[in-house]
């Protein structure tokens, strides 16, 4: 079982670069005591997202209000989503690396 924890500086970078590109507005202080949770997606870098370090696995998926496509040191290409639930807190950071293969690194 992952364990609940700060998100690292690149997963950060990468979660203000959703949060910069999402179709809704974000409360300015979503970095305000974050916690994350790493997804088993065999290393491709998903995340479980716990607003204000409020963990709860009842939550239910709401919708994607955020992309962002790159590719990966590997050349394969890895697309990001940021996902809300229905509630309207941030929910995910989905990355699929389209060969399934683990992330290599960060874009940026």
């Amino acid at each position: 079982m992952q364990l609940n924890r700060k998100p690292s500086a690149q997963e950060e970078k990468l979660l203000e670069l959703l949060v910069g590109k999402s179709a809704i507005t974000i409360p300015e202080n979503w970095k305000e005591g974050l916690l994350v949770r790493s997804m088993d997606d065999d290393g491709m870098g998903s995340l479980h997202l716990f607003p204000q370090g409020q963990v709860s696995d009842e939550r239910v998926f709401g919708k994607r209000v955020s992309e962002f496509q790159f590719k990966d040191l590997d050349g394969v290409e890895v697309i990001v989503s940021l996902h809300i639930d229905n509630n309207g807190s941030l929910f995910e950071q989905d990355v699929w690396k389209t060969d399934f293969g683990k992330l290599l690194s960060f874009p940026g």
